[in-house]
């Protein structure tokens, strides 16, 4: 089984075309989807597991990191959905180019989960990351609406059977400011966790108080512009 990562699941024509071929002459003619907005590709023999990631470099769909942190995942928001309040998919791409900007190698860390959602509705799963940013909108001092999220921390989901959801942290962050609170509550749990603690278990010990405070100074409202 080969696991394609497919950034918010975008895809051009020619990477389709690509794909298509790729799939008859590696695999067994079909792909496959993944909960993760990402693709798979079965029954590949392990001899031609070289050959075939040649191909998808060609095809710019070669980068490793499936399902890791870079591997974000969000809700198409305002690009498509009616009733999204935010472009969540624009806050998941700023959200990953941030994550590749700090070339992240911890292990713990790398198999935290962020995904954000357009608005309650949840269809980006906000509610099971480890961090997860669900749409909403404050008001500036002008009266103005601008586009924020609401920040969840601690969900679970893997194969282990461990399932919880995230626990809402009283803080709604203008939209510009969800890649610093990203790196903001990574860079806190790499400074304060113990020995080989889990992300989950670190907010459990610490309490989402402590993520309030830590995320505070991120909540101020400029101008529309500054925001958007």
């Amino acid at each position: 089984v080969v696991y394609l990562k497919v950034p918010q699941g975008d895809l051009s024509g020619s990477q389709f075309e690509g794909l298509a071929r790729l799939s008859r002459a590696y695999g067994n003619g079909f792909v496959r989807l993944d909960f993760e907005q990402d693709l798979v590709l079965r029954w590949v023999p392990d001899a031609r597991l070289t050959a075939l990631w040649h191909e998808l470099q060609a095809i710019d769909l070669a980068e490793a990191g499936v399902h890791e942190i870079t591997d974000t995942v969000s809700c198409p928001g305002t690009d498509s959905c009616k009733l999204g309040i935010t472009a969540s998919m624009g806050a998941s791409r700023a959200i990953r180019e941030r994550l590749l900007e700090l070339d992240i190698v911890d292990p713990l860390v790398k198999q935290m989960h962020v995904k954000t959602s357009g608005c309650p509705n949840g269809c980006g799963r906000h509610h099971l990351g480890n961090i997860g940013f669900q749409g909403a909108a404050v008001k500036g001092a002008d009266g103005h609406q601008v586009p924020a999220y609401e920040v969840y921390i601690g969900g679970q989901y893997d194969n282990s059977g461990e399932f919880r959801y995230a626990k809402r942290v009283s803080t709604k962050l203008p939209s510009k400011r969800v890649p610093d609170a990203t790196e903001r509550i990574i860079k806190y749990y790499q400074a304060e966790r113990t020995d080989g603690e889990l992300f989950n278990a670190f907010v459990d010990r610490v309490g989402h108080p402590a993520f309030e405070k830590l995320l505070a100074d991120l909540r101020e409202v400029s101008t529309p512009e500054e925001n958007f």
